[in-house]
């Protein structure tokens, strides 16, 4: 017998998360003042959900 592993993936959430770093990454490259502040605002953008999760914990304070 042959076993075949299916993953499957939740496209939607993908094309949020795409959307969200894109829409963060023109916002965090707009503010920057300089090159260096450019990536490291693109490093924010790939970051986005951790930021929203540490904020809602904070705030939810758990």
């Amino acid at each position: 017998m042959s076993t075949k592993n299916i993953t499957h993936t939740n496209q939607a959430s993908n094309a949020v998360y795409g959307l969200g770093l894109l829409g963060a990454a023109v916002y965090y490259i707009q503010m920057a003042t300089s090159f260096w502040a450019g990536v490291i605002g693109f490093i924010k953008a790939l970051l986005w959900p951790a930021f929203i999760v540490y904020e809602v914990l904070k705030h939810l304070e758990l």
